[in-house]
């Protein structure tokens, strides 16, 4: 008679063992998946990651030095809250004159739905216009210093 196959019999240290293989596994495939299908619209890119994350912890440490005091706002943050103030329902890339300067108002999705297709929340902000029509770069690199969050890759909570 053949042998018959048996099962190995597993002990409650077994599961744990597998439990804590398959956690790192399983962060990688919802990361790898989700760039896949574009859920989240973010593809592996450790180093823009982490580039992005200490520019996010910068803004927030110099936001918080502004409130206390201890620096000064920018011309950026000063002038985008006046051109906000006078021109509330300004749309996407209306340009206004204030001061002499033409600023183009500019939107970019900060939250979209789960399913990535509709926008909750918009990104507002101004962007200083040489006299060619082009955006001044120093003015963007200020920008995107004081709102890094503007520019990420899109994600969404899974």
């Amino acid at each position: 008679m053949p042998k018959k196959l048996t099962k190995p019999l597993y002990v409650m240290r077994d599961l744990t063992d597998i439990n804590q293989e398959l956690l790192p596994l399983k962060a990688l495939a919802d990361r790898e998946l989700a760039s896949i299908y574009g859920l989240t619209g973010k593809v592996y890119t450790p180093h823009i990651d982490a580039y992005m994350q200490v520019s996010i912890k910068k803004a927030e440490i110099l936001a918080s030095l502004k409130t206390q005091g201890y620096l000064p706002l920018s011309e950026v943050e000063i002038i985008t809250a006046a051109l906000d103030f006078l021109h509330k329902r300004a749309r996407n890339n209306a340009v206004f004159e204030y001061q002499g300067n033409e600023y183009k108002r500019r939107f970019l999705p900060l939250k979209l739905s789960k399913s990535g297709k509709n926008v909750q929340k918009w990104a507002k902000f101004w962007l200083l216009q040489l006299p060619d029509g082009k955006v001044d770069p120093q003015w963007e690199r200020e920008v995107r210093e004081i709102w890094p969050s503007y520019f990420l890759i899109r994600t969404v909570e899974m």
